[in-house]
């Protein structure tokens, strides 16, 4: 019985995967810091015939000891896991930091999904085919990243904030592949497109209207998970892949440029030992 790790896996399109997931007979476990919704995922579990493989950590992943605890806890009770979906994120008009002193958008978007993928690694290699699908929007151009900057302490932008996060899970990405390239852990990248979700954050009222126009044209939270099941199902033969609504792009251009993310890598292993 295959196991699915999913952060972010109470809402929107880690909600999708987490049910699709419990249908076809996989255990699944779904993080994220809202208890109501964690109860709504267990409780259309069970309605469903699933309540026992599904399970539901709660979690503030901003936090790292959050994230190191939920790792602690999801290895010692499933030694192996499949596949590890990487789905939360929350807007912040205003910037906010963390109790632990990281820019929370950073804390969450980023580090976040940084512990889990190298935290979960091992038990991920325990696995037939396991995979990481990192939804968070590949591409875009490297000037996204402030390197002297990286938290935002000046000039604070929300949407500059999730922009400069999706291009560091790209150089997450091309350095975990690197690391593990003798492994058989696949990392896939995923920018679903607009979809029709909650849009988790909080808005100011010059950013408000546009979320709400994105709420009303988005498309089907089902059509944007199938690509991203689809590569749970059947990871490519590569190390590192890179899907933009469900077409392919290259991660051999500059977006996906090694030096950059080896100098990430460094700079968040001395962040995360401060």
């Amino acid at each position: 019985m295959r196991t699915v790790v999913i952060s972010g896996g109470t809402d929107g399109i880690g909600r999708e995967i987490a049910l699709t997931s419990l249908s076809r007979g996989e255990n699944v476990v779904a993080v994220g810091r809202n208890p109501e919704k964690g109860r709504a995922l267990l409780e259309a579990a069970a309605e469903t015939g699933a309540g026992a493989r599904a399970f539901f950590v709660e979690a503030d992943l901003s936090l790292v000891s959050e994230n190191r605890r939920v790792i602690e806890e999801i290895t010692a009770r499933f030694p192996t896991v499949d596949a590890l979906v990487l789905c939360a994120r929350h807007y912040l008009s205003r910037r906010r930091e963390t109790p632990e002193g990281f820019e929370e958008n950073f804390a969450l978007f980023y580090l976040s999904r940084f512990l889990l993928s190298h935290g979960l690694a091992g038990a991920l290699e325990r696995a037939e085919r396991p995979v990481i699908a990192n939804v968070a929007g590949p591409g875009g151009n490297m000037s996204l990243i402030r390197w002297d900057d990286l938290e935002l302490e000046r000039g604070y932008d929300g949407g500059a904030a999730l922009g400069q996060g999706g291009k560091l899970n790209d150089l997450l990405a091309v350095s975990f592949a690197e690391e593990h390239r003798a492994g058989r852990t696949r990392y896939a990248l995923f920018h679903p497109g607009i979809t029709a979700t909650s849009f988790s954050g909080e808005y100011d009222e010059a950013v408000r209207p546009h979320i709400e126009a994105m709420k009303e044209r988005g498309k089907p939270v089902r059509e944007s998970a199938a690509p991203i099941i689809a590569v749970l199902d059947d990871p490519p033969a590569e190390p590192l892949s890179a899907f933009v609504e469900g077409r392919r792009i290259s991660v051999e251009d500059a977006s996906f440029d090694r030096s950059a993310a080896a100098r990430l890598r460094d700079l968040t292993g001395r962040l995360l030992s401060r």
